[in-house]
């Protein structure tokens, strides 16, 4: 039986092309880039390049750009990191109650820290309105933080608008691109936000390095104590591998975006038509137009999301109820909450399905079929029982 793989808002497979391109920095060049004789050269030579390489992808200068080890790192250090460094020009930080747990998490620790913290809601698309961002904002508000994309229901966040907003006013801008970075096209010189975080692993590439952008002049306080690489921001030996390949993956999904977007809107119709052909009772959750293109987050109102996911995979496919970093969770979804509140038939029966490389047609029309399927089962079960 055939594994089928619509997971990869979660983590995507390694590009063949980019290990490739990373097994030399483990076998031959194997060197600390910081060390002077010929082996350092050749690490720090190919760390150099490959911080080029993402900074011409991006559009950006590259001594903006700071290797962490993954998306939560550079959250943390752009959301802490700014603040702790800051905090003379006030204590009052926004985001959305729809964010990525490493943003929601370091903003609980700084109310710890006597900062305080706006959490602001989202309408049943998981959109942040731009009068709330505006009405929320105050004197002695120095950082708004909103996620670029979602990861668990696609919706994307009016960036460009609330960037805009915030022209006049001293807070900065962060914004978390783990999930949109590489799904939709953006050019940082264009974008005009101040900090951005972005992860490998969700555009094919190694598992454990990331990068946060922060614009020139701005100061953050180091979360990590040590040596003086990254420029005396981030102390650590810097994994020459994962950024090779980093570099690598960037490369390829910047290639490719076009293509892959109207291949995953194919999916995604692919998966709807089935399942309205098949009178599937579903909901669609998330910003129908302004959303990423590989993920599609439905509610199958009356039916056991564990036990959809159970037999999923028995069938060899594998999906899940939302973000990775919540697994074995009994709580809810936040984001989901978030958008319908107290409507718990669609809250307790969503699944996220998202796509990427290696899917095909014909995998996802198997995939809408052995779902119609196992809905159809699992929602007879359920009215036998009631």
């Amino acid at each position: 039986m055939e594994m089928i793989y619509v997971d990869h808002a979660a983590t995507s497979p390694l590009h063949p092309k980019v290990l490739d391109a990373m097994l030399p920095y483990f076998e031959t060049h194997f060197g600390n880039p910081s060390s002077i004789h010929q082996f350092g050269r050749q690490a720090r030579q190919a760390l150099d390049q490959s911080r080029r390489t993402i900074a011409k992808v991006l559009g950006v200068s590259e001594q903006t750009l700071i290797f962490t080890s993954g998306g939560t790192e550079a959250d943390n250090m752009a959301i802490i990191g700014y603040a702790l460094e800051n905090e003379d020009k006030g204590k009052h930080i926004i985001t959305s109650q729809v964010e990525h747990h490493a943003v929601l998490h370091a903003c609980k620790e700084l109310e710890k820290r006597d900062f305080d913290v706006t959490y602001l809601p989202v309408d049943e698309t998981g959109q942040v309105k731009l009068n709330d961002v505006q009405a929320a904002l105050r004197d002695d508000t120095i950082l708004v933080t909103l996620m670029f994309g979602n990861n668990e229901v696609g919706t994307i966040q009016p960036i460009e608008e609330v960037a805009l907003l915030l022209k006049e006013h001293q807070a900065v801008f962060h914004s978390d691109a783990v999930q949109a970075c590489g799904a939709v096209e953006f050019d940082l010189s264009d974008l005009s936000v101040d900090m951005l975080s972005i992860s490998a692993h969700k555009i094919n590439g190694p598992k454990g390095i990331g990068i946060l952008y922060v614009k020139e002049g701005l100061k953050l306080r180091p979360v990590l104590f040590g040596g003086e690489q990254e420029r005396k921001r981030r102390a650590g030996t810097e994994n020459v591998a994962a950024i090779v390949g980093f570099a690598k993956a960037m490369e390829l999904t910047y290639q490719s975006i076009v293509e892959r977007k109207e291949r995953y809107e194919q999916f995604a119709q692919i998966l709807i038509d089935t399942w309205t052909k098949q009178d599937v009772q579903f909901f669609i959750n998330g910003h129908q137009n302004e959303r990423l293109p590989h993920v599609l987050n439905i509610s199958f109102p009356g039916v056991n999301i564990e036990q959809l996911l159970m037999n999923l995979d028995l069938a060899g496919i594998a999906a899940s109820s939302g973000s990775a970093c919540t697994a074995g969770s009994i709580e809810p979804s936040h984001v989901l909450v978030a958008m319908f509140q107290d409507e718990d038939t669609r809250i307790q029966s969503a699944i996220r399905f998202s796509f990427g490389l290696g899917n095909t047609a014909e995998q996802i029309e198997r995939v809408a079929n052995e779902t119609a399927k196992i809905v159809s089962r699992l929602g007879q079960q359920e009215e036998f029982i009631n």
